[in-house]
């Protein structure tokens, strides 16, 4: 008899993980750590970050990502958003500070703007908007390849006195905390990369539990140094609508801009969820590398923004499937895929495909 297995209600708009993470925000409030414990956390914190970086570089296909290369307009574009158009819209809300957010949460929101875009979730939203699925996939595993070296670089640019930036401390960090565990991955894939495909589900915990050890460690040290006390329940709304004003800035850029640049349909769709989003998963461990103790308060923007475009994104999908649905079916060619809309390597969804695969196979 299978156990029953907890699981949120469909109607319920929140990511439970997101849920999981602020449970443990809760749990660091109540029990932070001190003392040893508290070397003991940092330690185990830092060997996690690696431990990520290593999973990261391993899992990562170097032939998936060369042949997304011929993407090259889609991936510059989603570049650009991700790293050119989200920091200058972060470096052009300093006028708020003081008068709406205060300099600690302005670091954070400045922070977000600076970290890679998702994978997992920008996959799965242009799936589900039946856009093209081979584009999300590239420029998201493009966009945390780069992030891993533009994001310290561009902190050490924008967050210069706010915070953040460069150091030879935490220039030595990321050395070792993110480059060298991801090359070794990369290397060592062709030895462990069966072993991690087949274990996915398992290995997925431990990215999970590696990212709540961090947020535990960096909200307990900002519990015992009492920065809390500089967030008040007000400015925390003021920085929730910063944020909404931010994600629908991006999200009209990335729509009405990728539009404007000839894209077809499915890559639209790819641009749209990976060129507006947010990487929590990167961005957490590369807090934790570039504020040290102050990374407590500088991801709780990340972590607000990060629910946000999910509850956002995941209704904006239905739509654009919405769309589709009512569109007339396009011819199917011999090969029994789709045409190509304005010249995109769009295809069949990698997703139906399987599906039908499976059901043929029976």
């Amino acid at each position: 008899m299978r156990r029953p297995v907890f699981r949120l209600p469909a109607w319920l708009p929140v990511d439970g993980y997101i849920l999981t993470l602020l449970g443990t925000v809760g749990l660091a409030a109540l029990v932070p750590a001190r003392g040893a414990a508290a070397t003991v956390a940092d330690g185990a914190s830092t060997g996690a970050v690696a431990l990520l970086f290593f999973l990261y570089g391993a899992r990562l296909s170097t032939r998936e990502a060369m042949d997304g290369l011929r993407h090259w307009r889609l991936h510059l574009t989603t570049l650009a958003c991700t790293f050119v158009v989200f920091p200058a819209l972060g470096v052009a809300a300093r006028f708020l500070v003081p008068f709406v957010l205060p300099p600690a949460l302005y670091t954070g929101l400045l922070f977000l703007c600076l970290v890679p875009s998702t994978v997992q979730s920008s996959i799965a939203f242009t799936s589900i908007a039946r856009g093209n699925v081979a584009a999300a996939i590239c420029a998201g595993s493009f966009s945390s390849i780069v992030g891993i070296v533009v994001t310290p670089l561009l902190a050490g640019l924008v967050l210069h006195g706010d915070g953040g930036g460069f150091s030879s401390h935490s220039l030595v960090s990321i050395v070792c905390q993110l480059l060298l565990p991801f090359v070794a991955g990369q290397v060592l894939r062709r030895w462990v990369g069966t072993f991690l495909t087949r274990h996915k589900k398992v290995l997925g915990y431990v990215d999970r539990g590696s990212i709540l050890l961090v947020v535990y460690a960096a909200f307990s040290v900002g519990m015992v140094q009492g920065i809390w006390h500089q967030v008040s329940p007000l400015r925390l709304l003021c920085l929730l609508g910063v944020e909404a004003v931010l994600l629908a800035a991006m999200l009209t850029v990335t729509s009405y801009g990728s539009k404007k640049l000839g894209f077809p349909r499915g890559d639209r769709i790819a641009i749209t969820f990976a060129g507006s989003k947010k990487s929590l998963a990167a961005g957490l461990p590369m807090a934790s590398v570039l504020f040290g103790a102050q990374a407590g308060l500088a991801v709780l923007p990340l972590m607000l923004f990060h629910q946000m475009q999910l509850m956002v994104c995941a209704v904006l999908a239905k739509r654009y499937a919405a769309r589709a649905a009512a569109e007339p079916a396009p011819a199917v060619g011999p090969d029994g895929s789709g045409p190509d809309r304005g010249g995109s390597a769009v295809g069949v969804d990698p997703v139906q495909r399987e599906s039908e695969h499976q059901r043929a196979g029976r």
